[in-house]
């Protein structure tokens, strides 16, 4: 049976994963998009993504947690889809980022109920709902421009949502 500390532990490894793979994302995109109001509104959000990554960073290290074993592979992954996103066009990258936020926006949920519980991780649950909170800002930056006319949006979010899902049980486990 998984201890609180247990809990704990994994939610930082899995979102510091998670905030590593945005910011490569993001940095594929910023590199192969076209347009400067594109990249400015990718910019936008890989800021917050950065404020997010050196949160669960320096939880890594006050709390002594080893990041997941996956990062090599998280890095050259979530360059190599923000890149491929961005190549097919600024649609499809939107895409990508409705279809990444959703699962992160859930998965947050997740934790935020759990940590309700938890009298003493109020700072830890107060930084996750901000998170989500500009997780979902994402999403509907995406939505808001043009996501939903990506070319195959249904089958490419949806296959861009299972990765992400499997991303997280991996990087929850080693």
């Amino acid at each position: 049976m998984k201890t609180n500390k247990d809990f704990i532990n994994q939610a930082i490894r899995v979102n510091h994963a998670g905030e590593f793979g945005a910011k490569r994302i993001y940095e594929g995109q910023i590199k192969y998009l076209k347009d400067d109001k594109d990249i400015e509104l990718v910019k936008h959000m890989y800021e917050q993504e950065l404020k997010h990554l050196d949160y669960f960073n320096d939880e890594l290290i006050r709390r002594d947690i080893r990041p997941t074993v996956l990062m090599p592979l998280w890095n050259k992954l979530g360059f190599a889809l923000g890149a491929i996103t961005a190549r097919i066009g600024a649609k499809t990258a939107m895409a990508c980022t409705v279809a990444v936020e959703e699962v992160i926006e859930e998965h947050y949920q997740e934790q935020i109920d759990k940590l309700k519980k938890n009298q003493k991780e109020k700072p830890l649950l107060k930084k996750i709902k901000q998170f989500q909170k500009e997780e979902a800002e994402h999403k509907d930056i995406g939505l808001e421009n043009d996501a939903i006319n990506s070319p195959g949006y249904t089958i490419l979010t949806m296959c861009i949502k299972r990765a992400s899902k499997c991303a997280i049980w991996l990087s929850k486990r080693f």
